[in-house]
């Protein structure tokens, strides 16, 4: 984006972590890194005009039900700016290949390029702090270099959340740890941001404060807790087949004024 490019609107693509799954706002709907995108944005237009955002991702979606039941609407709504993270339920799960995803991948970065002035992906995290994903980096690893590459290849900016090592701070994540806390969500709107060219009234890379100590003890008390509340329910619906998504709808599916 140059500094005279205006985005008068912005939709949304995604799964949990572009609806904003860890941010909880006020009226009982998720905030997230997507909505404080659109925040920025807004306040970067003339008094006259208002930012119009629609936000379609709705969590635990897969790549191809985000292809179906995303894209589709996204090009009726033709914004300025989409941003589009998916892939990353695809990769963690059991002998997924991030070779075919990126394909998939692909295809649908082509469609949407064809019909939208800027789209914006994401790489996934660096996961060597969650327990349930450390083993996946690799995986992980290698689904962002083909995202790299496919953003190349179709002049797409690239919201880098593997080198945002701020993120890698117990703070910046949900009590599930899976998903970002309202810190962590802030820190991504903050390198979209950037990404965008936009003038932005924090840096994304500031240090967090020191934390105390913590003892061995408290540490396996914390670890017992949260395997009890989120890791035993999360695959639980893995092995029933079930999606944390499988009766929610999009938050904000038009375009309205902010």
């Amino acid at each position: 984006m140059g500094e005279n490019d205006v985005i008068g609107s912005y939709t949304a693509l995604g799964d949990s972590f572009t609806e904003g799954v860890g941010d909880p706002g006020p009226d009982g709907r998720f905030v997230g890194w997507a909505d404080r995108l659109a925040v920025l944005l807004a306040d970067r237009l003339p008094e006259e005009h208002r930012l119009r955002y629609a936000n379609l991702a709705v969590r635990g979606r897969l790549l191809d039900q985000i292809v179906e039941e995303q894209v589709p609407r996204a090009k009726e709504l033709a914004p300025d700016l989409v941003t589009f993270c998916a892939g990353g339920n695809d990769i963690i799960r059991p002998g997924s290949d991030p070779d075919d995803v990126a394909e998939r991948f692909e295809r649908a970065v082509a469609d949407l390029t064809s019909a939208i002035g800027t789209v914006l992906v994401t790489t996934g995290f660096d996961t060597r702090g969650v327990p349930v994903l450390r083993h996946l980096r690799g995986r992980i690893a290698t689904y962002n270099g083909h995202v790299r590459a496919i953003a190349d290849r179709y002049g797409c900016p690239v919201l880098d959340l593997w080198s945002l090592r701020t993120v890698q701070d117990r703070r910046a994540w949900d009590e599930d740890r899976l998903h970002l806390s309202p810190e962590g969500h802030t820190r991504v709107a903050l390198r979209a941001g950037q990404v965008l060219g936009l003038e932005i009234p924090a840096d994304p890379d500031q240090p967090w404060p020191p934390l105390p100590p913590r003892g061995t003890l408290e540490e396996r008390r914390d670890d017992i807790h949260w395997a009890r509340e989120y890791l035993v329910p999360w695959i639980g619906r893995r092995l029933r087949g079930e999606s944390s998504g499988d009766r929610v709808t999009a938050k904000r599916p038009d375009l309205l004024p902010l």
